[in-house]
């Protein structure tokens, strides 16, 4: 699927509509591209390490995480290798959250899709 810019912000505003009506919790884009990083990438994850590459200072990060673990979707511990660090994990939780963000972001390119001139979805 070719999408333009409308087309493009339409499918956002329809996934985070979707979203803050749900009984999920209401992320923030910081609180969503952290948990979106720790789980699109393999770990370990830092809290260092996700503020270096979502180029967040570790504040930023850490206020987030307090979130985050508050609902489940990740938890902290300690390093046992190097207890100076908090590594960050996935959880079961965590999991769901996403696999149903992730379902209401197909579900809603597809009525994106099909609002689309059949020249545009040909092109694709």
């Amino acid at each position: 699927m070719e999408m333009d810019r409308t087309a493009a912000l339409q499918l956002w505003r329809d996934v985070l509509a979707q979203s803050v009506r749900s009984e999920a919790p209401d992320l923030s884009a910081r609180q969503m591209a952290i948990l979106l990083a720790v789980y699109l990438t393999p770990p370990p994850h830092t809290v260092r390490g996700l503020a270096l590459n979502l180029n967040l200072g570790k504040p930023a990060v850490t206020r987030a995480l307090d979130t985050l673990s508050g609902y489940n979707l990740l938890k902290r511990r300690k390093d046992p290798d190097d207890l100076r660090n908090v590594l960050v994990q996935r959880t079961v939780a965590g999991s769901v959250f996403l696999t149903e963000f992730g379902d209401a972001v197909v579900d809603a390119a597809a009525k994106v899709d099909a609002l689309l001139p059949v020249s545009a979805r040909s092109a694709a």
